[in-house]
């Protein structure tokens, strides 16, 4: 996190901080015995019990025929007298079909077993308190440990096996070329210096203080070392071919991840670094650990999805399941960028272990999504979980908004080109944002403005610049033969972003630019001129070279990396710089999780041939993460052999 406020990122990925005011009231010990709290818990259950069965003492009223709860009539077990009360699944609404006889029946021998039961309760009570405290304490102790074998046996249930796809081999992608070569093993010799400094000052903790060479961690990961860096690497340091550094991070994982932890977390952010960067691990490498890591974090996550509308908050508690929205949120709204930027990660998910409920839950969002009215054919950055109705209608190809287009565009491909939802819902959002956001500059840029309150705002972010590899990406299969022009979007694109770089001091680009007067491609106000080590920039770069092999793309890439190297790497890793513009600029001390995870893996395959992660075999998630296209029937998850 920036030290300076005024420097905090604004973007749907870099959440500001949340400040955590004090407690409102003193912490007492507790000052009840042992036995004394027993007999308390105990009266407890026993008025509970008693409150329960006191339901079905209720007179049958008209009143209490049926709850409504806005939704769907809640179903409650009554007796069919049509079939004699012997077939005690079925299940009828109440109220319906009443017989009176059997009804009272029902009820005495609901009073019986309640008795029954309550007497039973207060027995066992009586032989508790003729127990001494100490075996009082180990009857509680064993009960917990049979609670923690339980869970235990939960986590590591065994998945089903699945067909992978060919594990890579880490000596392909060799350019060929002995000076692109060695422009490769620098930007794998920074991937070590990066990793090594977090290794001995960083460990475990989610990201590195480089200047004061200690861990640190944002409020995206809550208050837990969970090692974000760690899992954010992992497919870095594997494709690089550092397995060492591999091993170590999988020894960790292995030993100390540990998501039962009482921490609030980006739902957002945990899925692309940590689901994503299991994910990748687990199909480059074939360690079972992380495909039981992912699920086990997936779980965690899905207590998000319990709103009115199964739109997910934005936060979630790991130990409780309590879910919240971000407070700077427009009217409690979730965030377009955030909910529309899981279903990757989760059709993976369903698909290694063999369970929909992954699937269904992005699969709702989407339908939910197309049920809506698109403003000008624009989808608004945010959305009230609750209501199910859109906040403020603010559009934007940058932060918020940026990767649930990408996601429409990668769930098609994903599917090996099946998902036409898909790429029908990714078409007509790309021909509604060239309508309304696309411009061209008075000195000859394309840019992507951002829509706000029905006029366009001739401003274009950092993440934004994501687009033109997307662009490019998606040129193939787009509509009415337009591959050249999606594919000449995207490099116009690139062009801008090379120039927001190129019009700095220090040859990096500044978090937001402007196109207003005279000021082209050039941050305006001091709190935009910040470089947090972000990927997006070269991520275009590196699919434009894919796509076009045209050597400007390299170069263009170099110049970044040897400015990265210049200006960011201090003893202690990469910091990012708070102005570009000045030729000694102040740190912000943070080595991001995503330097590792994308910008340094984005440079190294644009040094790579295109054998290194083809895209016929794979596409990126938007952490850099690689998952393997599935060739499979749009209901299938798995059942097949497995081929590892």
């Amino acid at each position: 996190m920036m030290t300076t406020p005024a420097l905090l990122p604004i973007s749907s990925r870099r959440i500001p901080t949340l400040s955590v005011g004090t407690a409102s009231f003193p912490h007492h010990r507790a000052t009840l015995r042992l036995s004394e709290k027993f007999i308390l818990l105990l009266i407890l259950s026993a008025f509970i019990t008693l409150c329960f069965g006191a339901f079905f003492f209720l007179p049958d009223s008209s009143k209490h025929k049926r709850f409504d709860l806005g939704l769907e009539d809640v179903l409650i077990p009554h007796i069919d007298a049509n079939k004699g009360g012997k077939n005690p699944g079925n299940y009828l609404i109440h109220g319906q079909g009443h017989d009176e006889h059997r009804h009272r029946e029902e009820e005495e021998r609901l009073r019986n077993k309640i008795r029954a039961d309550h007497e039973k309760a207060l027995e066992e009570a009586k032989e508790k308190l003729k127990k001494s405290q100490d075996e009082i304490r180990a009857e509680i102790q064993t009960e917990k440990n049979k609670v923690i074998q339980e869970m235990k046996k939960k986590e590591h249930k065994q998945l089903p096996p699945v067909p992978v796809p060919k594990l890579i081999d880490i000596k392909a992608g060799d350019p060929g070329d002995p000076d692109v070569r060695e422009k490769r093993d620098k930007i794998k010799e920074m991937m070590k210096h990066a990793w090594d400094n977090y290794r001995q000052y960083g460990w475990g903790y989610n990201e590195l203080k480089p200047i004061a060479k200690k861990g640190h961690t944002t409020n995206i990961f809550g208050n837990a070392q969970m090692g974000a860096t760690i899992v954010d690497a992992l497919d870095t340091l594997y494709i690089m071919g550092l397995l060492e550094e591999f091993r170590e991070g999988q020894d960790w994982i292995e030993n100390h991840l540990d998501f039962s932890v009482n921490s609030e977390v980006s739902v957002f952010e945990v899925n692309i670094r940590f689901i994503g960067g299991l994910l990748a691990a687990y199909y480059l490498a074939g360690q079972e650990v992380f495909r039981n890591k992912a699920v086990q974090l997936a779980g965690k996550l899905l207590p998000a999805f319990n709103t009115p509308t199964g739109i997910p908050w934005a936060m979630v508690n790991l130990k409780s399941g309590v879910g919240r929205n971000w407070g700077w949120a427009s009217a409690g709204s979730s965030i377009l960028a955030e909910f529309g930027t899981l279903h990757m990660e989760f059709v993976h998910l369903s698909y290694l272990t063999g369970d929909p409920v992954y699937y269904n839950k992005v699969m709702h969002i989407r339908k939910l999504l197309q049920k809506m009215d698109h403003p000008n054919g624009l989808y608004p950055n945010y959305l009230n979980p609750r209501t199910g109705r859109w906040g403020q209608h603010h559009t934007s190809v940058g932060g918020l908004g940026d990767s649930f287009y990408e996601y429409l565009l990668k769930a098609w491909l994903m599917s090996d080109k099946t998902d036409m939802e898909a790429r029908k819902m990714y078409d007509d959002a790309i021909e509604a944002i060239e309508r309304h956001l696309i411009r061209k500059s008075s000195g000859g840029l394309v840019f992507i403005g951002e829509w706000k309150n029905g006029h366009l705002e001739r401003k274009m972010g950092h993440l934004t610049c994501f687009a033109g590899g997307m662009f490019a990406l998606g040129a193939d299969g787009s509509r009415n033969d337009k591959a050249g022009h999606y594919l000449q979007l995207g490099a116009e694109i690139a062009h801008t972003c090379h120039e927001s770089y190129d019009r700095t001091v220090l040859k990096l680009g500044p978090e937001a630019f402007k196109f207003d007067g005279g000021a082209e491609a050039v941050a305006v106000r001091q709190n935009e001129k910040y470089y947090i080590l972000r990927p997006e920039v070269i991520e275009t770069y590196w699919y434009m070279w894919r796509f076009t092999h045209d050597p400007k793309y390299r170069q263009w890439g170099w110049e970044a990396a040897q400015a990265i190297d210049k200006y960011c790497r201090v003893s202690g890793g990469f910091s990012g710089v708070k102005d570009v513009y000045s030729s000694s600029p102040a740190y912000d001390d943070v080595q991001q999780s995503f330097f590792l995870a994308e910008t340094l893996k984005y440079l190294y395959l644009l040094f790579s041939s295109d054998d290194l992660l083809p895209f016929d075999n794979w596409v990126f998630n938007t952490e850099a993460h690689p998952l393997p296209i599935l060739r499979l029937g749009n209901s299938t998850f798995s059942g097949s052999p497995t081929s590892r």
